[in-house]
């Protein structure tokens, strides 16, 4: 697998996505035939991650080839990270926490065997320890192969699944604290409580067309128990006045000719990079240089429109003077940092999201009967 750090080529990796293979998503989309038979899912949300494409983009090319009823799944897995987003963002807490719990369980099990066998790939279970070196190879896992992964982990090898989402954070090019953190609370069962999810033998072989073996796992474990309840915490996603100001773009947002913001005048674009001193959470060498390299490719599309840009260091921007406003970096690392530093900004929130997260208050199935609703509302 390849991931290139070119919006140019995410384009064609979407366009050649929905020429050829969207047709059969619904009826292939659950099978992981291997890293190297990658097209029967799209593999875009490395980019849909860092804002090299967006949702909706993805959504108006889909159904310039195919109508809603016959792209109702695809579109429904395409919203699913907005979601995810917007659940968090009514609930940022759950992050803070996940944090505090994660720095604890750390220190623990620092020198645990089991932790360290699994995450070098090292247990009793063929199919784990494969995926262990595609992850780390490929920096990228199939979503149902994430799903067998973590319920490995949490309910077989008995690991915190703090821990576990810790590890795809480093590796995924697609990390996304709203995905990914929810994404393991669901299989754990505390997203949901009472309700997990149990990899099985027989759904692993039947959705990898029976390339693994030795597959023993717990597949009668109850639900991790949480006695945490979150409350909904009313935010303000109102833009602020963008008027003759710098504008600050995070590695969410990393496509600004596609914003809704591409045709107001900003005095300067800074384009903020974070390096692993920043981050609670240190990512592998890898991820850090894909994201760097995405930085880079969206410096050159703006300075190919004559647009002053410069990429600088998330520490430096207390050093600049001038009046700026960003773009909304969500709940996560980039967050934490500003809110850590005291430094106080007004943020521009995109369309979608502003149309979006007021409809996360309850699950995805409540949020995915709003889906006409948000699409609706598309240019």
């Amino acid at each position: 697998m390849k991931f290139e750090c070119s919006r140019v080529k995410a384009v064609e990796k979407l366009d050649d996505f929905i020429q050829k293979n969207l047709h059969e998503y619904s009826k292939l989309r659950n099978f992981d035939f291997g890293p190297e038979k990658r097209s029967n899912v799209s593999c875009l949300s490395p980019y849909i991650t860092h804002g090299i494409i967006g949702e909706q983009e993805i959504i108006k090319k889909s159904l310039s080839k195919y109508s809603f009823s016959k792209n109702e799944k695809f579109i429904q897995e395409v919203l699913w990270r907005t979601y995810w987003k917007g659940w968090l963002e009514l609930r940022p807490n759950v992050w803070e926490d996940y944090l505090i719990e994660l720095n604890k369980i750390r220190e623990e099990f620092k020198h645990n065997q089991n932790y360290t066998n699994a995450i070098n790939g090292k247990t009793n279970i063929e199919c784990f320890n494969h995926w262990v070196i595609e992850l780390k190879e490929n920096n990228y896992l199939h979503n149902h192969t994430r799903m067998w992964f973590a319920s490995i982990w949490i309910f077989t090898l008995e690991l915190p699944w703090q821990l576990g989402a810790e590890f795809f954070m480093q590796h995924l090019y697609d990390g996304d604290s709203a995905s990914n953190t929810l994404g393991w609370r669901w299989v754990a069962g505390i997203q949901t409580q009472g309700k997990h999810y149990l990899a099985s033998e027989w759904n692993i072989k039947k959705f990898t067309n029976n390339r693994f073996n030795n597959i023993k796992l717990n597949e009668n474990a109850p639900p991790k128990i949480s006695r945490k309840n979150y409350s909904i915490i009313k935010q303000d996603f109102s833009n602020k006045n963008i008027n003759d100001r710098n504008l600050l773009i995070f590695e969410n947002n990393l496509s600004f000719e596609t914003t809704d913001f591409q045709n107001n005048i900003f005095k300067k674009i800074y384009l903020i990079s974070n390096k692993n001193e920043n981050r609670s959470i240190k990512l592998s060498e890898k991820v850090i240089k894909f994201k760097s390299l995405l930085i880079d490719d969206q410096k050159k599309r703006l300075k190919d429109k004559s647009i002053d840009c410069d990429v600088v260091d998330i520490s430096e921007i207390k050093n600049i003077n001038e009046s700026v406003i960003a773009l909304y970096p969500t709940v996560g690392e980039n967050l934490d940092y500003l809110i850590k530093n005291n430094l106080k900004l007004d943020f521009l929130y995109r369309k979608l999201d502003q149309c979006s997260w007021q409809y996360c208050n309850k699950g995805f199935f409540n949020f995915k009967n709003y889906i006409p609703k948000i699409i609706s509302t598309f240019n």
